[in-house]
């Protein structure tokens, strides 16, 4: 089969508790066209000796100060070249199956510009917390509930990061939001029931430490599309849409009663 090149961008910084179970999760799926590039924004631990060691088997990696995470991604994306991109924090995990399924699926579908799976919660040691079954895209839930795509489980074609103008520096913390609101004003964005990473989960996580901030960005970037609506439509259109998003993940089963009980069915 004639896989295409995926690009994983993994932005970083301070993170070396992790970074290693990162890169081993992506470079132990032995995935035959991959590009692996390392942004590390000069990190003070051991993440420059851990990124030396597996040099080998990186694309390209850099250690130094870029800004903040969005940033470290807009120069990583620079680097890119494959067919399929991606990028996956350095505390996350892709499953071992992962860029095997996705390469297949985009192979099926030639049309779909961005496909998105489920992901796995675990906690700082690894351990299972919940699965996070989702819905697909629906653009009117998605504007009026939350960002419900698990980033470290969303690819999309390269063509589609361009014509869709990239990465927005303005935003550090809902800048995923932002990206693939505009991938949908452009392309087609399709969800699939894999489970394709898992996130974790834990205090000292960025958009937990700093979710007054992270909330404030995700409704600056919803509020360009309202068009100025009454706060009356806004609540009544908000209600709806979760009461729709709830229906519907009860419909399609996303509420397992538990992680094993998804894997068995995966």
């Amino acid at each position: 089969m004639n896989y295409p090149t995926i690009s994983v961008i993994v932005p970083s910084y301070n993170q070396d508790r992790f970074l290693e179970t990162t890169l081993r999760s992506v470079l132990e799926q032995s995935y035959p066209k991959l590009e692996l590039i390392v942004i590390d924004g000069g990190s003070t631990d051991s993440s420059r000796s851990i990124l030396q060691a597996y040099s080998p088997h990186l694309a390209y990696w850099v250690s130094e100060p870029d800004g903040g995470q969005t940033r470290g991604l807009i120069k990583g994306f620079a680097r890119a070249t494959g067919d399929i991109w991606c990028w996956l924090n350095s505390d996350d995990l892709h499953t071992p199956t992962t860029l095997k399924e996705v390469a297949e699926y985009f192979l099926q579908h030639p049309f779909v510009d961005a496909v998105f799976g489920d992901t796995l919660w675990i906690n700082e040691q690894g351990a299972a917390l919940r699965v996070q079954r989702e819905i697909p895209f629906n653009r009117f839930l998605w504007m009026y509930t939350y960002n419900y795509i698990p980033g470290m489980s969303m690819f999309w074609r390269r063509n589609l990061y361009q014509r869709a103008g990239g990465l927005n520096p303005e935003f550090d913390l809902a800048m995923d939001a932002d990206l693939w609101i505009r991938f949908a004003d452009v392309g087609q964005i399709k969800h699939v029931r894999a489970l394709w990473s898992h996130m974790r989960f834990y205090p000292e996580q960025k958009n937990r430490r700093l979710r007054d901030r992270s909330n404030a960005e995700d409704f600056k970037i919803r509020a360009r599309y309202w068009q100025n609506s009454p706060p009356a439509l806004y609540q009544f259109k908000k209600c709806v849409a979760q009461s729709l998003r709830v229906t519907w993940k009860l419909l399609t089963g996303c509420y397992p009663l538990g992680y094993r009980r998804y894997l068995e069915q995966t």
